[in-house]
């Protein structure tokens, strides 16, 4: 068990969480909500013990291993793969060492081996003898291939070591598991992997997620951070969000009777508070209304922009064809061949784990790359806008936030521009920063202001969930499914995909395309029957061949 104890945490003057009690027990995946700023990852960092209470403590069962997803992507990179994700378990790990140590040793005495023996039975307990095929397990998990477990930290891209550094916190069955955004810069498959391995985990779970459908297949307690408290519900999120709402239409349903009661009395008072004959019930109902207290509703510190991708023009018929487009990187044949046509109501998702093939594809199309071979036409009646993956050439500028989007904007009127920014949490005084220092989250929601203030109706989104918190998702979300125009775009995000798409791309390790008319959730046990069919008939194959 891990619990917090009157903790409260200041930053200044301010406490970010007050006389917060909470226990967390074995067997519960517990996920942690709240809006941007409200101090999840936080609270995180003081479980887990890099943060420091200003007041209260935590406790943690003694003799219980807690384990941390950590975010240094390049902490690690002189450590060979495997090293890195053994030592997730440190304890074991320096056995391992110390073993090596002392059967290398070319003196070896009798007191090496007593020692050798204790650190042999301790290592058979914690088993030792399983670390490197139980680590395997983990890594081809998420999708990390075997020919890559023994290499150099240094040598893999970023998403390989995300995961790597997400086995290191699964490795060795923690009694208590910290995840601080997991699913960032994960694959969905490996996203599928982790919630399998999540559901299955018997001990505790404490994960902070913008991905509301993750939250809801890993979840049992949801604990929503709010004005500086923490109320813990049971069910996962969408439980907690009806949950909330049924409390606040209770309360403001038990107030309206109050309020009711309260008229009622206050009337009688005034009639008859006067009348010697009534004095005393007025006197008494006085005493009454002086007991009626009314609940305190304070409005969530949530906050949902507003987005809303409105076409200048109706699109036509012809939207987008695309033959043969192919294209090689560094030699390597990431697009082969690639040929589709949209239509006027598609909504495509790109899937699967070929990021790179997706992000090239999309800047084919937005003219940013050539392609080797192949040709693709835009309709006459389109206009495009586009979420790049990297921003980074987008905010290389010294310019305001409001002359930024004024760049883009049709109408040459700074109060035009200011009212798509107000929409995305950008008050008048914030229109003044310079787009240079930013956040990740804030030049996102700058990027989806100037895809709005385009009025264009074909959208192009490479990844367009990074960096967002869970209000702005939604909002997001919300707003490609009510968009009129023609959506391509690549997310990590499962109830984006499904809710969104009504069509679905995978381009495949070779640089092919698989093109389906169907919804995320029906593609993928299409994929899984698939699957299956091909285990079974190997094994018919295998039994035939035997016998």
């Amino acid at each position: 068990m891990i619990s917090a104890n009157n903790v409260t945490y200041r930053v200044g003057k301010k406490a970010l969480f007050e006389d917060v009690n909470i226990k967390f027990t074995e067997g519960n995946c517990y996920g942690i909500i709240g809006a941007n700023g409200a101090g999840k990852s936080t609270f995180l960092k003081i479980l887990s013990g890099q943060l420091e209470t200003s007041k209260g403590e935590i406790a943690i069962t003694p003799g219980q291993r807690l384990s941390v997803l950590e975010q240094d992507h390049f902490k690690y990179d002189d450590q060979v793969v495997m090293d890195t994700v053994i030592a997730g378990n440190q304890r074991l790990y320096d056995i391992m060492k110390e073993k090596d140590a002392l059967y290398a040793k070319e003196d070896f005495t009798d007191e090496d081996g007593v020692k050798a023996a204790a650190l042999e039975a301790e290592f058979a307990e914690m088993d030792g003898w399983e670390a490197e095929s139980n680590a395997a397990t983990l890594l081809n998990g998420l999708g990390i291939p075997a020919e890559l477990h023994y290499s150099v930290m240094n040598e893999l891209n970023g998403s390989e070591k995300v995961k790597i550094l997400l086995a290191r916190a699964l490795f060795g069955n923690p009694d208590i598991l910290l995840l601080d955004e997991p699913t960032n810069h994960l694959d969905l498959d490996a996203i599928t992997w982790l919630e399998e391995f999540l559901i299955n985990f018997e001990n505790i779970v404490i994960v902070v997620s913008h991905d509301r459908y993750f939250l809801n297949k890993v979840c049992t307690q949801t604990a929503d951070i709010d004005y500086g408290k923490i109320q813990l519900f049971a069910g996962n999120y969408d439980f907690w969000y009806e949950s909330s709402q049924l409390l606040i239409r209770q309360m403001k349903e038990a107030n309206k009777r109050k309020e009711e009661k309260i008229k009622e009395l206050q009337e009688f008072i005034s009639r008859f508070s006067a009348n010697a004959s009534k004095s005393k019930q007025a006197t008494s109902r006085k005493r009454a209304l002086e007991k009626i207290e009314l609940d305190e509703i304070k409005p969530s510190s949530r906050k949902y922009p507003y987005i809303d991708f409105k076409p200048d023009r109706e699109i036509g018929n012809e939207v987008l064809t695309v033959e043969g487009i192919t294209k090689s990187v560094d030699g390597v044949k990431i697009l082969d061949n690639i040929s589709f046509t949209l239509g006027r109501e598609d909504k495509v998702a790109f899937v699967g784990g070929n990021e790179q093939a997706k992000t090239m594809l999309f800047k084919i199309l937005m003219g940013e790359e050539e392609a080797d071979e192949g040709t693709f036409k835009w309709g006459v009646t389109t206009s495009q806008a586009y979420f790049p993956k990297d921003n980074t050439k987008e905010f290389d500028s010294d310019l305001t936030i409001a002359d930024w989007l004024m760049g883009y904007s049709p109408v040459n009127d700074v109060t035009y521009v200011r009212g798509f920014l107000g929409r995305m949490f950008f008050p008048g005084e914030d229109g003044v920063k310079k787009v240079r220092v930013l956040s990740g989250g804030e030049k996102v929601r700058c990027l989806l202001s100037k895809m709005m203030i385009s009025g264009a109706n074909c959208l192009i989104l490479d990844e367009p969930t990074n960096h967002l918190d869970m209000e702005s998702i939604t909002s997001l979300n919300n707003g490609v499914i009510k968009f009129p125009g023609v959506v391509l775009f690549s997310c990590h995000d499962h109830q984006f995909v499904q809710t969104s798409a009504n069509r679905i791309m995978e381009i495949m390790p070779d640089g092919t395309l698989i093109d389906k008319i169907t919804t995320y959730d029906e593609y993928l046990e299409a994929d899984e029957a698939a699957r299956k069919r091909t285990i079974y008939t190997a094994q018919v194959e295998e039994e035939m061949t035997e016998e």
